[in-house]
């Protein structure tokens, strides 16, 4: 496919290294032309220099042939412009970066007129995707699929957690609940496991489970885990008034620290029930003062990863039952693991998932397209939710019949909403979802792509069902 991405700040930048390494054609519009010079030097893309929303410039970059334009600079206002232009060009498909609050009710409202096929927030994503997290403060990640009734959840195996030096095929006995290992790291490996996997202390999991068996599992594992009832938020930005917003509605205590008095102000304008703190989050004095000590959370939501992560590593430091760090340079995340920063939030990567799924599924040809896609495991392993079609083969066939490519593993089946960990006698059936985890060197655009018809069965064994020998 051929993609017109515009903006080449850091949320552009990702969405062009990702997009390009799955093999389309990018060209890229910047204002800039140092970000550009960088890009051409790192990535193979085509660049032109010049306004995005110019009509000239667009008509360079061949917008009118192109399959979809993406418009991610930082300013919304030239954002919807851009797609306007394009989809006057005659592009089908336009996505626009959209960071405004105020903006939301009349995207909704204006979309088709505006003829956007979608827009993203990348703040709104991650103060979501924080939200869930403070919901459940012993998971350090949690992907949502089928509508939120299955979910992919982080667990590390500390020091005496039950399941060090157990095998996956003893995880029901243990869990009492049906659940998925259904990717395991280990130092600098990463492991899509079968049933004779044994756990070690400092593996970090990632299991599938309902949704609703989420607090048993929790519990059943005997994790600890200490409701959130007061937060603290580090830094004003967009993504702090999200986030404090949500947890206002739900009776959670928020004292929000900024540097700048006008942003101080605004907040307290538009979060009443905020304690919005005039000071410098960065000083441990400010911090102690404030009562950093006794807070369930601390989320650091500056604009400087380095002030992110020193107030970070200090909340880590004293105790501070749940951290939650804002990254951008997420290029130095083992190093940030070194220093007890594990729960990490990157707005540009959770913004070009999105984007992801959106193209494969616009090259989906056979109707079993993307609906979800998480990259979990620091990216290295994907997770995908398809839609089974009247296109997709081995329909009614039990899964021990079925097999699958290598480092493949169907983690979950939705029937019209009852959620199936499967096992060997489980079958795939029209209009299910099935959530698949691969490793993310196998890119996969179609449900039919994790079939492997040309090895027979007897000489592959299907691991799902190996972690249900009990």
């Amino acid at each position: 496919m051929k993609i017109v991405i515009v903006g080449d700040g850091k949320v552009g930048y990702t969405l062009t290294e990702q997009l390009s390494k799955e093999g389309h054609d990018i060209v890229v519009i910047d204002s800039n032309k140092q970000v550009l010079q960088e890009s051409v030097e790192t990535l193979d893309v085509m660049v032109v220099h010049g306004n995005g929303a110019s009509l000239k410039v667009q008509k360079q970059a061949d917008v009118g042939d192109c399959d979809l334009v993406i418009a991610a600079t930082s300013a919304d206002e030239i954002n919807i412009l851009c797609c306007i232009i394009a989809r006057k060009l005659g592009c089908a498909h336009t996505i626009a970066r959209m960071r405004n609050p105020e903006y939301a009710e009349q995207l909704f409202f204006l979309k088709e007129e505006l003829g956007l096929s979608m827009t993203i927030n990348p703040e709104r994503t991650a103060a979501s995707e924080i939200f869930r997290l403070l919901q459940f403060p012993s998971f350090l990640k949690r992907d949502s699929f089928a509508k939120g009734r299955v979910e992919i959840v982080e667990i590390v195996l500390r020091e005496g957690n039950i399941l060090n030096d157990k095998h996956l095929s003893e995880m029901y006995k243990i869990a009492g609940v049906r659940v998925l290992v259904c990717a395991v790291e280990r130092g600098d490996g990463v492991f899509i496991p079968d049933g004779n996997f044994q756990l070690k202390q400092g593996d970090k999991i990632y299991v599938t489970a309902s949704a609703a068996d989420l607090a048993t599992l929790i519990r059943n594992l005997h994790i600890e885990s200490r409701r959130v009832r007061d937060i603290m938020i580090i830094g004003g930005s967009t993504i702090a008034y999200y986030l404090a917003a949500d947890l206002l509605d739900i009776g959670v205590d928020v004292k929000l620290i900024e540097t700048k008095p006008e942003r101080c102000r605004t907040l307290a304008e538009k979060l009443p029930k905020a304690e919005i703190i005039n000071a410098d989050g960065s000083s441990q004095a400010v911090l102690l003062s404030e009562g950093i000590e006794k807070t369930d959370a601390v989320v650091t939501l500056t604009n400087m990863d380095e002030e992110n992560l020193l107030i970070s590593m200090y909340a880590n430091h004293i105790g501070v039952p749940k951290v939650v760090t804002k990254i951008n340079r997420t290029e130095y995340s083992e190093v940030f693991r070194d220093k007890g920063i594990d729960c990490v939030i990157s707005p540009k990567l959770l913004t070009a998932n999105d984007i992801v799924r959106y193209v494969r599924a616009m090259q989906n040809t056979t109707g079993g397209s993307v609906l979800t896609l998480h990259r979990i495991v620091d990216n290295k392993v994907e997770a995908l939710e398809f839609r089974v079609t009247e296109t997709t083969r081995h329909l009614g066939e039990t899964l021990l019949q079925i097999t699958l490519k290598p480092n493949i593993l169907l983690a979950c089946i939705n029937r019209y909403g009852k959620i199936i960990i499967p096992k060997g006698e489980d079958t795939i059936e029209l209009n299910d979802t099935v959530i698949v985890v691969t490793t993310a060197d196998q890119t996969i655009y179609d449900l039919n792509d994790i079939f492997d018809d040309k090895i027979e069965a007897s000489d592959y064994e299907y691991t799902i069902n190996d972690q249900y020998i009990v």
